[in-house]
């Protein structure tokens, strides 16, 4: 797939430069409204706190409705509550206007089929296409759309956070809540209190430029701190839009993404909640995930990166539950997609239910030895000649067959930023640390 506009989660960007520039969103409105809003002709349109999603959502809207399409506003929701609700809306497609966990001046768009898929490869190859050559859109004065409130929010998550508790309650439990000053920041909090909990609540004020800024799940050293302060049970820190999770213990200490899958496999599957036996993560994710749910008699299965390859994954073996090691769970029983509010809920009933300490149950297993390295770039082409290089090859080739057998390597390019990703893994951590080295003077060397 191109990197001019499509990454892994869709288009991202800095707002008001291309790509997310009014024009843009106005053709791009223009294109789809020719290409996949021809049976309703009608779009759903969501979007996070930061400040430019409302002239994003202004310019998508004037680009629909040019065409007679009409857009349901959804207003500010996390993408989960988007993707989850999209089938149910009577639209050809909907769009959720975020830049993630991205920092506020990023934005971005991802493309949402009707029954609530992130656009596959092959139709965000095909709308590229399309912007690349020439829109011939027709206006006319008898055919305008229009843009259409839709209420959507707390209530929807009201009803499905009381379908897991299945009338069990937080009541007894003190959780630290870190909702990143973004799409969940008037959720979150809310449905805790509802099922009982007695919560303190960090990032809960957006203001359109605070959205992921020292908070949230790439952020948690307030909340860590404030967990161990207030001598609370746990604490939970989601992103700007809601599809990412990280905890902390009561020690205050960090628990990623691959803990929280170990930890909610073993707990569907004492429960008999695992469809199919079976437990999906990324490449990406630690060995040590794979052999602790193979240990407990889970089939564990690995997708390319990128929550859409798990939630194919997880179609094709009947699972009910992936994730990634960034923080997505996927608990399709009652979402679409990666929902860190739904995942956390799970999370505090099940160590409720269980008496003890996260200490105690956390870490769920030992990861193997890790160096991991995000490299930063001036642009994604500058990303790629560097992997183009053939003495980088050579040393990345050795690295392999070092590694064969007993660790793994992962070189990727960020589908989002013009980032080069390194993840060297193995039983020995002086393998590690050597391979590392070698391929960190690789990359200064050609660089």
């Amino acid at each position: 797939m191109s990197d001019k506009l499509f990454g892994t989660d869709g288009i991202r960007g800095v707002a008001n430069s291309y790509p997310l520039t009014i024009d843009f969103c106005s053709r791009l409105a223009l294109a789809l409204s020719q290409t996949v809003c021809t049976g309703k002709h009608r779009v759903a349109i969501a979007r996070d706190t930061r400040v430019s999603g409302d002239m994003l959502l202004s310019a998508l809207c004037a680009g629909f409705t040019s065409q007679g399409i009409d857009v349901l506003d959804l207003g500010v929701i996390p993408t989960p509550l988007c993707t989850t609700l999209t089938p149910s809306l009577d639209v050809d497609m909907s769009i959720m206007i975020t830049a993630s966990h991205n920092p506020y001046r990023d934005n971005g768009l991802k493309l949402i089929t009707a029954d609530g898929d992130k656009f596959s490869d092959i139709q965000s190859r095909q709308v590229e296409e399309l912007l690349a050559g020439s829109l011939t859109p027709a206006f006319t004065p008898d055919c305008i759309g229009r843009v259409i409130k839709y209420k959507a929010g707390l209530d929807n998550y009201l009803e499905t956070a009381a379908k897991i508790a299945a009338g069990n309650t937080l009541q007894g439990m003190k959780i630290v809540l870190d909702s990143a000053n973004g799409a969940f920041s008037a959720i979150m909090p809310e449905v805790y209190r509802r099922l009982g909990a007695e919560i303190i609540s960090l990032a809960d004020s957006p203001d359109g430029y605070n959205i992921n800024r020292d908070c949230g799940s790439q952020h948690t050293e307030k909340l860590c701190q404030t967990v161990v302060e207030s001598h609370s049970r746990l604490g939970i820190a989601v992103d700007g839009d809601g599809d990412r999770i990280i905890v902390c213990d009561e020690k205050g200490n960090r628990l990623n993404g691959d803990q929280i899958i170990a930890y909610l496999a073993t707990y569907f599957k004492q429960h008999n909640l695992l469809k199919g036996n079976t437990a999906v993560a990324t490449i990406y994710s630690n060995l040590g995930l794979g052999q602790y749910l193979k240990s407990i008699g889970v089939n564990y299965q690995t997708s390319a990166v990128g929550e859409r390859y798990v939630i194919e994954k997880m179609r094709e073996t009947g699972s009910n539950l992936g994730g990634e090691e960034s923080g997505h769970m996927v608990l399709s029983d009652y979402s679409l997609t990666g929902d860190a509010l739904l995942a956390s809920l799970v999370i505090c009933l099940g160590v409720k239910e269980s008496g003890r300490q996260m200490s105690e149950i956390f870490p769920v297993f030992t990861p193997y030895p890790t160096a991991a390295h995000n490299l930063r770039f001036n642009s994604k082409d500058e990303v790629s000649a560097l992997l183009a290089q053939k003495e980088l090859q050579s040393c990345l080739d050795e690295a392999e067959k070092t590694l064969a057998g007993h660790g793994s390597l992962i070189v990727r390019k960020s589908g989002t930023e013009p980032v080069l990703r390194l993840k060297i893994e193995d039983k020995d951590q002086n393998v590690v640390s050597m391979v590392s080295e070698k391929i960190l003077d690789c990359i200064k060397k050609v660089s």
